[in-house]
């Protein structure tokens, strides 16, 4: 198979008054797998439809494979397309639901049947292929749903929210499944889904949307440990909002941490902001003369989270790995941040 790139250009979409798509510009390079993430009504399933030809811009372009397929009905794509909700046909088993897109396109049976059991085997269910959805879990017939994408040998492959009907636990072991077969295909992937956790582990990149435009575009790491801006940094992962005073030379203050500042351009020196922080990249230690008690302990396997109050009264998280000897309930610790900048989310409210 190989692997086409993706442009979106300058995509726009309104509905009504609304802009569900504000001139959105996003590359998917041959052969990845990018996620969108963000809120319900970001504009990140008006996206992957626009792709996947299921509706039209106002303005803007896709192109794939150099192609403008703006206008090319969705039928004509050569894209793959799983949803949510499974989408089978009840009346077919297994089998002959993979062979459906193979037969609209007037492929020989012969043939059907061999693509159909290449695929099935392909997502671990060629002991399955007679089975009727009804006869499915929700991950067997996700898996169906994703083996009947893959049959067609589409150039892009499009995922709707395709795990959040699922339960945590096969949720986590189809994502790994789903990605494996993404890689051993290379074939380009755009993915979409709420949940950031997901999107952490699956992607090659992220981007964030908020309000119909992309706030932030890159990998995982880069995402989660150097958010962009503060709407990224509060929807991906916890963050604390802590006091912090602006220095001279672009530093913070911050629980007495000299920091480097994010996001601090026009913040007067000397002034106070609100800073985001992320509760391991802070530490409590038992400490009689510190500036914080320990509320509550929260144990959570590997990690602890420790909620601790301030002598200001504000409340935070701090995440610590699980072991012998950590402060209790009750007892007054200092709290330093251990990470070497901070992002500026505004001036400090009173």
């Amino acid at each position: 198979m190989s692997a086409v790139a993706v442009h979106l250009d300058r995509l726009t979409r309104r509905f009504g008054a609304l802009t569900a798509l504000d001139e959105l510009d996003l590359d998917v390079a041959p052969g990845e797998l990018l996620a969108l993430l963000g809120p319900s009504g970001c504009g990140k399933t008006t996206a992957l439809r626009l792709l996947g030809g299921f509706d039209r811009p106002d303005a803007g372009r896709v192109m794939v494979g150099g192609q403008d397929v703006t206008n090319t009905p969705a039928n004509r794509r050569d894209m793959g397309m799983v949803f949510q909700a499974y989408s089978l046909f009840p009346n077919m088993d297994a089998h002959r639901n993979v062979q459906f897109g193979l037969r609209m396109r007037k492929m020989g049976a012969a043939q059907r049947k061999a693509r159909a059991d290449e695929v099935l085997d392909l997502v671990g269910l060629a002991d399955h292929a007679g089975h009727y959805p009804y006869q499915l879990s929700g991950g067997q017939q996700q898996r169906v749903a994703l083996a009947r994408a893959l049959a067609i040998e589409p150039s892009v492959l499009l995922l709707d929210e395709p795990l959040s009907a699922l339960d945590a636990r096969v949720r986590n072991q189809l994502r790994a499944e789903i990605r494996a077969v993404q890689q051993r295909l290379g074939i380009t992937t755009l993915f979409v889904t709420h949940d950031q956790a997901e999107a952490l582990s699956i992607a090659d990149r992220v981007g964030v949307m908020h309000d119909g435009r992309l706030e932030q575009l890159g990998t995982p790491e880069e995402v989660y440990d150097r958010p962009a801006t503060p709407f990224v940094a509060e929807f991906v992962g916890t963050m604390n909002h802590v006091a912090g005073r602006v220095l001279a030379g672009g530093r913070l203050e911050v629980l007495g941490s000299s920091l480097k500042a994010i996001g601090a351009d026009g913040q007067q020196q000397g002034g106070m902001v609100e800073v985001l922080v992320r509760p391991e990249a802070l530490e409590a230690v038992a400490d009689e003369h510190g500036h914080a008690i320990v509320a509550e302990r929260t144990f959570l396997g590997s990690l602890t989270r420790m909620r601790v109050t301030l002598d200001d009264g504000a409340d935070l998280l701090i995440d610590v790995a699980t072991r012998r000897g950590l402060p209790e309930p009750g007892a007054r610790v200092a709290v330093r941040v251990t990470s070497e900048d901070a992002l500026v989310s505004g001036p400090s409210t009173p």
